[in-house]
């Protein structure tokens, strides 16, 4: 059956049982467009019920092999103003408005100047053009906007040797290794923080650097100016050497005041291991986390500290703090059990001192630097009671604070 003898619905419906469709052979898209044109003006689709329109749609796009989507289209074309033949007229070549002698000015530019953002790079153009420089004529009246579009397309531009934007690409430092320390009992895996104490106008103020052994919880803090190799290292050799265990450990975050050469010298020269959080995993060095809030702004508060004030806040800690954090404040240890669902939960039930702590671990003494003893450790821990310790820290911080306060006097 030819197709312009279609009249009706019915003679689609017959069509559909004839297995060889292709008798039509219509394969250019102008006879798809006049075959799709005159099926639907034939047999009167604007006045067809919703089922009949279904038995059409399915006929056409078994002919023409046009998706429903296309097909859809083409019909609401066709509703409008009819489906027109297609034209497939060449169009006129595209006029080029900067040549590539304009290209090669841009590139030069963006060498000569480290292929800064688009706004500078027209000035920069512009400028030239004022200062006589004919050439520069056209590209000066570049957009923004297209100058990213030259960077990002143009050939010329692209293999030539001006420097291109690139993506942010992930810091990756081989110093340290990502992972989360398990201690299984023994002290010594140290977790290591900085505080920051605020800024004035401006103005820095000091950092508290804070590290804690994760089984004991025996925490020692110091006090920079500001991160700097230069107050650092020191401070860093001193905290370890302080530590009355061995220390096998020391965990950080990614930020570059401990992953760096200096930081991984000393550890290296100390036979410690480095390790530092993993990425999204926000738990890896929360107790040193939560002690930076417990402990140091809760007591220093969240106030600005000069700089200048370092040295004598150093020295508190050295002199009063540390004693008092280690053998006379108390703090709570969790205690492991699996619930009905056989997850493993955490209990804090446990409350010790962190020296008492660490004296209860199975064969504590083992783990003690040479030359240090329990004797003689007993000695600091029991010269006073909890109480009187704290009394004495506290006004010693008391001291500290109207120094702070002079201090900050005398400088406005």
């Amino acid at each position: 059956m030819n197709y312009k003898e279609i009249t009706t619905v019915e003679d689609i419906i017959r069509l559909n049982t004839i297995t060889d469709i292709d008798t039509f052979s219509i394969s250019s898209a102008k006879e798809k467009y006049e075959f799709v044109g005159f099926i639907l003006t034939r047999i009167k689709y604007r006045i067809l019920k919703k089922k009949q329109r279904g038995i059409v749609s399915s006929f056409l796009m078994k002919v023409t092999f046009y998706s429903r989507v296309q097909l859809k289209r083409l019909i609401a074309v066709w509703k409008k103003k009819g489906l027109l033949a297609l034209d497939h007229r060449s169009g006129g070549r595209h006029h080029v408005l900067y040549t590539p002698a304009d290209i090669a000015l841009l590139i030069q530019t963006d060498i000569l100047h480290e292929t800064r953002n688009g706004l500078v790079t027209k000035e920069h153009l512009l400028r030239e053009w004022k200062a006589g420089k004919e050439e520069y004529l056209v590209i000066s009246q570049v957009s923004v906007s297209h100058i990213y579009n030259i960077r990002k397309h143009n050939l010329q531009y692209r293999s030539s040797g001006a420097l291109k934007y690139t993506k942010t690409r992930a810091v990756s430092s081989d110093i340290g290794e990502r992972k989360k320390p398990y201690p299984e009992g023994k002290p010594g895996y140290i977790r290591v923080d900085s505080v920051h104490q605020g800024d004035l106008d401006g103005v820095k103020g000091l950092y508290h650097i804070n590290l804690v052994d994760e089984v004991t919880q025996w925490e020692l803090i110091g006090c920079v100016p500001q991160i700097t190799d230069e107050y650092m290292e020191p401070l860093i050799v001193r905290l370890l050497d302080t530590f009355p265990f061995v220390v096998l450990n020391f965990h950080s975050d990614n930020g570059g005041e401990y992953i760096n050469c200096t930081v991984a010298r000393i550890l290296e020269r100390l036979l410690i291991t480095q390790s530092k959080s993993r990425s999204r995993k926000s738990t890896d060095n929360a107790l040193v986390e939560g002690k930076n809030g417990a402990v140091i702004r809760k007591h220093m508060g969240r106030n600005f500290i000069a700089k200048s004030n370092a040295v004598c806040v150093d020295e508190f800690y050295q002199q009063h703090f540390n004693i008092y954090l280690n053998y006379h404040r108390v703090c709570l240890y969790a205690t492991e059990y699996i619930d009905k669902r056989g997850k493993i939960r955490k209990k804090y039930d446990q409350a010790f001192v962190p020296y008492e702590r660490f004296k209860s671990l199975p064969a504590s003494e083992i783990y003690l630097k040479e030359g240090i003893t329990f004797a003689e450790l007993d000695k600091i821990a029991y010269a006073c009671s909890d109480n009187e310790c704290a009394e004495t820290m506290q006004k010693a911080k008391s001291l500290l604070t109207k120094l702070i306060k002079n201090t900050d006097f005398a400088q406005k």
